[in-house]
């Protein structure tokens, strides 16, 4: 039987709190600690499902991994010592993870099959199995109707599992030039980690630069990789060790989690919230440069930096006013496409028409975002219009009592809660949020510490 969320209107949020560590640096910290020569620590883990499913994966594949509690101790095996899994590698519910490794496992000498759930067996994986044959790569996914699929043709979408046959002795990644159709830390990670191991260069060009977490912990070890605007570039054939000693890193707290206390207490006037360790990374940090155009400040104190140098600052909110509404689309979008749900519940405390385009990419995410988001605040009594490629929210109206389903994704359900949050009287339920456990494992917590009326059944 999955959990609920019953949560009744709060008045002001008070308090200091810390949100799960960043499930993005996460992710990437074990890949890069798992390839390492010797012994990691990482702390400040959020042991989330969706970081704790590539643990897993890497433990498949003889790299022994501990987790005790939010600090995770790796023993490296280099680059080139993954052993081939007894059986399927399971991403659970982790698109992060099936599309990092595909790029790392494309480069082995063993074969290997990724699967996930029902929901991330509904997502696209054309975007890496494409570039990946192109480098020369034996991957390939399934159509809807269960028969293989290569991509090959570009109509053709490609949905998980992920088959990839091993490169045969003589047999190497080539190097290729690469222009991004859609701006993707999680694609162009693939094709760099693939870019390990290739005979050439690496050289990608996205449209807008998207979350550089990869590049920076590349640079920090090392690889010879270079940026440049929105162009990436790796030479593995330069001046290198091939490889990287043991790190010590720390993960900074998750901004895509820190984005549901904040947008709640920017919702509810009087507010007074601290966030501390939050990763203020420039290319993630699109929903404070948003909550400013709203009129709303959100202070930072910088903090010690994080892994691969992430920045790091505490994030302080003093909420005196409801905001305004404003507008989400092009790069702005792409530097908070993740914080789009936490967006929208604080746009409905907005008067006034917030519009949010050029988000087209939600509708691939866990679930399809706009359309859930749409289903959700009209449960609520918000006044939306769904686009094909985003939402108009019409908020600073009063909203009421819902009852409504999460659909199995995390960030919808938070962002019910948080709209939850703004009812004036009567009890709102959320069903089926086991899945908030992918990201936030403490959320309801959380939210009480601050002095919000929710619980979880």
């Amino acid at each position: 039987m999955s959990a609920k969320l019953v949560v009744r209107g709060s008045g002001p949020l008070r308090g200091r709190i810390q949100v799960p560590g960043d499930k993005s640096i996460g992710h990437r910290s074990l890949i890069f600690a798992a390839l390492a020569r010797g012994e990691s620590t990482i702390t400040g883990f959020s042991g989330g499902e969706d970081n704790l499913a590539t643990a897993g994966c890497f433990r498949a594949m003889g790299v022994p991994i501990e987790v005790d509690g939010e600090t995770v101790r790796v023993d490296g095996v280099g680059l080139r010592g993954l052993r081939m899994p007894r059986d399927v590698l399971d991403c659970g519910n982790s698109g992060t993870t099936m599309r990092l490794m595909a790029g790392l496992l494309s480069a082995q000498r063993f074969g290997s099959r990724m699967v996930g759930d029902a929901s991330l067996t509904r997502r696209p994986m054309g975007r890496i199995v494409r570039p990946l044959r192109a480098r020369g790569a034996f991957i390939a996914g399934l159509t809807a109707e269960g028969k293989q699929a290569t991509g090959e043709d570009p109509e053709q979408k490609v949905f998980p599992p992920l088959s990839i046959a091993p490169l045969v002795e003589g047999e190497q990644l080539a190097g290729i030039e690469y222009d991004m159709p859609v701006a993707s830390a999680q694609v162009k990670s693939c094709m760099l980690l693939s870019g390990l191991y290739a005979a050439g260069p690496t050289a990608l060009n996205e449209p807008h630069v998207s979350r550089d977490h990869t590049e920076r912990m590349m640079m920090e070890l090392g690889v010879p990789l270079q940026t440049m605007g929105t162009m990436v570039y790796l030479d593995p054939s330069a001046d290198w060790s091939g490889g990287w000693d043991g790190v010590e890193w720390r993960v900074p707290g998750d901004l895509s989690s820190a984005a549901f206390p904040l947008a709640a207490a920017l919702a509810l006037p009087g507010s007074r919230v601290i966030l501390e360790g939050v990763g203020v990374n420039p290319t993630r940090t699109g929903l404070l440069d948003h909550f400013r155009l709203m009129g709303a400040e959100v202070g930072q104190v910088p903090k010690p930096e994080g892994a691969g140098g992430e920045l790091t600052a505490d994030l302080e909110v003093h909420s005196s006013r409801k905001p305004r509404a404003s507008m989400i689309a092009g790069e702005l979008l792409v530097r908070m496409i993740d914080e789009i749900p936490a967006a929208c519940a604080l746009a409905a405390a907005a008067p006034g028409v917030t519009e949010i385009l050029d988000a087209a990419e939600l509708r691939v995410k866990e679930s399809d975002r706009i359309a859930e988001m749409a289903r959700v605040l009209t449960a609520f009594g918000v006044p939306n219009e769904e686009l094909e490629d985003g939402l108009r929210v019409h908020g600073g109206g009063e909203l009421k009592p819902a009852e409504v389903e999460s659909k199995g994704d995390h960030r919808i359900a938070m962002a019910a809660a948080v709209l939850a949050m703004q009812v004036g009287e009567g009890e709102s339920t959320i069903h089926d949020v086991d899945c908030v456990a992918t990201s936030f494992p403490n959320f309801a917590e959380t939210f009480r510490a601050l002095g919000a009326d929710i619980r979880e059944v």
